[in-house]
C-alpha cells in the first residue's frame, strides 16, 4: 500500500467518523458518541501516523509558508480537539457543562476542518522527493 492511499484511506474513515461523532453529540446519543469519538482519535492518530509516512515522500519545504501554517493549526487542533474531550467526560457526570462541551467541539471540529484544508494544500504544493 502506497502513503498516499494509505493516507487518502484514513482521511476517508477519519472524517466519516467524526461525522458521527458530530451527528450523535448534536441529538444527545450517548451510547454511540463516546465509542465514536474513541474510534475518531483512534483514526486520527493513524491518519497522523500515514501524513508523516506520505511526508516522507514529499519535500514539504517546497510547499511554502502553507507548512508551517498547517503544522500550527494542526497543533491547535490537537489542543482544542482535547479540551473539548475533558468537557465531554465532565459532561457525563455534570450535566450542566453538556452547552460549553458543545461550543468547544464545534470550534474544534471547525479547527480541524481548516487543519485538513491547509494540510491537503501542502501537500498538493509539496514537490516529491
Amino acid at each position: 500500500m502506497t502513503p498516499a492511499f494509505a493516507f487518502a484511506a484514513s482521511f476517508l474513515v477519519t472524517l466519516v467518523l467524526l461525522g458521527v461523532v458530530a451527528w450523535s453529540g448534536a441529538r444527545g446519543k450517548r451510547r454511540v458518541h463516546v465509542p465514536a469519538v474513541v474510534l475518531a482519535y483512534a483514526a486520527l492518530g493513524v491518519t497522523i501516523w500515514c501524513a508523516y509516512a506520505l511526508g516522507e515522500t514529499l519535500d514539504l519545504g517546497s510547499a511554502g509558508a502553507i507548512t508551517p501554517i498547517h503544522l500550527t493549526i494542526a497543533r491547535v487542533a490537537t489542543l482544542a480537539l482535547v479540551l473539548a474531550s475533558a468537557f465531554g467526560a465532565r459532561t457525563l457526570f455534570r450535566a450542566e457543562t453538556r452547552r460549553t462541551h458543545g461550543r468547544l467541539a464545534w470550534t474544534a471540529l471547525a479547527i480541524v476542518v481548516l487543519a485538513a484544508i491547509t494540510g491537503l494544500v501542502m501537500v498538493a504544493l509539496a514537490e516529491p522527493r
